[in-house]
């Protein structure tokens, strides 16, 4: 980090103005933080290079049904058009191994028709799979990452503003929810899913899907609503807030068109660190069996793919590397957006 800057480093050229004496004066135009912390994005190379990844990986995720069609690959059999295992799997044992694909890796050559070849067993496309995959894991962080930022937010503001006991009952729930193990919730969550929602696979799907957004939500918010509190503290004594309240402005309108507008660097800079997190928790509690068994993820795909790492690496490490991408992408990001909303710092 270089050397600390001010907001008032930051100004636009000025524009020469006719003076009555006929000499030229500067008028000094000034920038909002939120132009200068956009301003310093835009310079910095690091922050657009991850922008660019992450874009590119959005878009593979979103069109994710129109590669695959275009491609001629699907992510499972159910599509008409697609192979049976019997076509493109060797049913003998191969090399001591049964249910290799008869094309592309681990045993024959590179193939364009599957660019990263076929799954064991089941002769789904790679490729396909990945996709579909990425594109739950990204739904999955995102809602979450949305919700637990919209609860922690409106918690955080009232927990900051209020004072006596309301103040001590949230600062009790979230200190509550802090001290509560992630993994052991989740843990004993997921037999709870199975035996009420599993009578069909649709029902279990879809219940897996609700009941993994709710357990981020409900061991993420509290980062959110802690941050939101301590910065709410420092502002509800300022001027602004106080002619408000003297004024007869309601609560709710101070709470969210007076001190929410103060909060967004915070609130920006917290979701963009939030939201890797999400996808880094979205796949291991899927590698652990714990998330979603009956969808298409990351996570699922790196659990499958991992009894066959010494013979078929290319399965394994190809969605281990598409999360390590994504999740070292978001989190660069992330530290640049904090850079660049934090006056006091330089990349």
């Amino acid at each position: 980090m270089g050397g600390g800057e001010s907001l008032g480093d930051f100004h636009e050229e000025p524009e020469p103005v006719a003076a009555a004496d006929g000499k030229a004066k500067k008028a000094v135009t000034g920038k909002s933080p939120t132009r200068i912390a956009l301003s310093r994005l835009a310079h910095d190379k690091l922050a657009i290079f991850c922008s660019a990844i992450i874009v590119i990986l959005i878009a593979l995720a979103i069109f994710a049904p129109w590669i695959c069609d275009w491609l001629n690959i699907f992510p499972n059999q159910d599509s008409p058009d697609a192979p049976t295992p019997s076509e493109v799997l060797d049913q003998d044992v191969l090399f001591g191994n049964p249910g290799y694909p008869l094309v592309g890796p681990p045993y024959h050559g590179f193939t364009w028709d599957h660019p990263l070849g076929l799954a064991p067993k089941t002769g789904y496309d790679n490729l396909a799979v990945l996709l579909y995959g990425l594109r739950t894991s990204l739904v999955v962080a995102t809602l979450a990452t949305i919700i637990a930022v919209a609860v922690g937010v409106t918690l955080g503001l009232i927990a900051g503003y209020a004072k006596g006991v309301v103040d001590g009952l949230l600062s009790f729930i979230i200190d509550f929810f802090l001290s509560f193990p992630f993994v052991l919730g989740a843990l004993a969550l997921a037999p709870i899913i199975t035996s009420n929602f599993g009578d069909t696979q649709t029902t279990l799907r879809n219940a897996e899907f609700i009941a993994l957004i709710g357990v981020l939500v409900l061991f993420g918010w509290m980062g959110m609503a802690r941050l939101i509190r301590g910065q709410v503290l420092s502002l509800r004594e300022r001027e602004f807030i106080q002619a408000a309240r003297v004024i007869g402005v309601p609560t709710r309108q101070i709470l969210f068109k007076e001190l929410l507008p103060n909060l967004v660097a915070p609130i920006v800079v917290a979701i963009s660190l939030a939201l890797p997190g999400y996808v880094a928790a979205e796949a291991g509690l899927s590698f652990l069996g714990i998330g979603l068994s009956e969808a298409t993820s990351l996570g699922k795909t790196v659990d499958v793919a991992r009894q066959y790492y010494r013979e078929y690496g290319l399965y394994l490490w190809t969605p281990v590397i598409t999360i390590m991408i994504l999740v070292i992408a978001l989190n660069l990001l992330g530290d640049s957006v904090r850079d660049a909303f934090d006056p006091k710092t330089r990349r």
